[in-house]
């Protein structure tokens, strides 16, 4: 595709989404990916659409008026609807730098809908625990669940939806769990081990509409080659099935084995590989409408930046060799933001991501989350789920 025609949301003013320099969440990551993206030329040519605030009207698609007028008050000394917690601590003009992320994925999501381009990403969105009335993980707007709320009011019949955050995507399953239109597929690591402390296998959506939720929990530990088996044996099927109009995917950088908050073992490679199979499924499932989004990473300095211009280069279709060295002028730049941390030099973490296909032989963790998975949700979708083909 002409990459000068995929919608890419950027501008400076989103790094504002700022819950603090002590916060996980820090708005850094997004800077580095982009001088890393532009250092290695992947957005030559390219002109980033800067956003607007997503409207008041907008939000209430998603979020009740009275959580809208909370985050509103939030920088006044207002606390409530899970706002002033650890998590999602008050920050100066926070209504306005979560409207305006939620207005880049807004804006991505107009530029497929008006036919502008079949692609279109924001790193800086992917806030995808947002409830309807509170906060909640990290994010204030669930920029996600708007997005595919205005493809639907722009006329999209069926949208599909596929998490690879390492955290359980709540926020958009809850969003749409009773809504037919939206399939949300999240694979992340177990439950029991982890924040938000739901998405079990037999989480299949609201009464009415079973199979409009899909999850894939997996074991602390899941590295590359488990985690590419668990995505291959669940979510192409479910998506050839479904056949979404626009694929809309989230792809938070913290499954790394690197991350400081999560516990499963991917490497940047496997991650390239995972944004690689989502662009081939939204080809061959979507008629090529795909909408990126980022999400959570908390490998700062070391994995985001890599992780995202590889997304940022399949996207684009100007995939980043995996061993392309890290520019010089990157690394001098980010030397003096990474308080010492040991920076990256190649585009790759050495691995190189392969997958022995799901057939019911093996008996690991994975293997059985994977059969679970399977067994709740294929059935709703005239699928098999113990035929390996399928």
């Amino acid at each position: 595709m002409n990459a000068s025609r995929a919608v890419v949301v950027w501008d400076e003013a989103l790094l504002g989404y700022d819950l603090g320099s002590w916060h996980p969440l820090n708005p850094v990551r997004l800077d580095l990916t982009i001088r890393l993206a532009r250092s290695l030329g992947v957005l030559d040519g390219v002109q980033p659409l800067a956003p607007m605030p997503a409207t008041d009207d907008e939000l209430h698609t998603v979020h009740s008026d009275a959580y809208v007028a909370a985050v509103k008050q939030a920088s006044r000394g207002y606390v409530g609807h899970g706002l002033g917690t650890p998590d999602n601590p008050v920050f100066h003009r926070m209504h306005e730098a979560s409207a305006l992320v939620a207005g880049g994925s807004l804006m991505a999501a107009e530029g497929i809908l008006a036919g502008r381009a079949a692609r279109a990403v924001n790193i800086a969105g992917g806030l995808h625990h947002a409830m309807r009335d509170h906060a909640s993980g990290f994010c204030v707007y669930n920029d996600c669940a708007l997005a595919i709320r205005r493809l639907l009011d722009g006329g999209v019949s069926r949208v599909a939806y596929v998490d690879i955050d390492v955290h359980h995507g709540d926020g958009v399953q809850e969003a749409f769990a009773d809504d037919r239109r939206v399939l949300t597929i999240s694979l992340h690591q177990h439950p029991a081990t982890l924040f938000p402390g739901t998405g079990n296998s037999t989480d299949i959506g609201a009464s009415g509409a079973e199979g409009s939720a899909v999850n894939v929990p997996l074991p602390p530990g899941t590295g590359d080659d488990s985690w590419l088996r668990a995505f291959h044996a669940v979510v192409p099927a479910l998506l050839r099935a479904f056949q979404p109009e626009v694929l809309v995917t989230q792809h938070g950088a913290d499954t790394h084995v690197e991350d400081p908050l999560a516990n499963l073992a991917l490497s940047v490679d496997g991650q390239r590989a995972a944004h690689r199979a989502l662009a081939d499924l939204a080809d061959t499932t979507a008629g090529g409408r795909w909408l990126a989004l980022g999400g959570g990473g908390y490998s700062l300095f070391r994995v985001v930046p890599r992780s995202w211009t590889h997304l940022l280069g399949v996207l684009l279709d100007r995939e980043v060799e995996p061993n392309a060295a890290v520019p010089a002028d990157w690394t001098a730049y980010a030397a003096t933001v990474a308080r010492g941390t040991k920076l990256p030099t190649s585009m790759t973490d050495g691995a190189e991501p392969r997958w022995t296909p799901w057939d019911r032989t093996a008996d690991t963790e994975v293997d059985r989350a994977i059969q679970e998975t399977r067994r709740a949700v294929y059935p709703l979708h005239d699928l098999d789920p113990d035929n390996p083909e399928v």
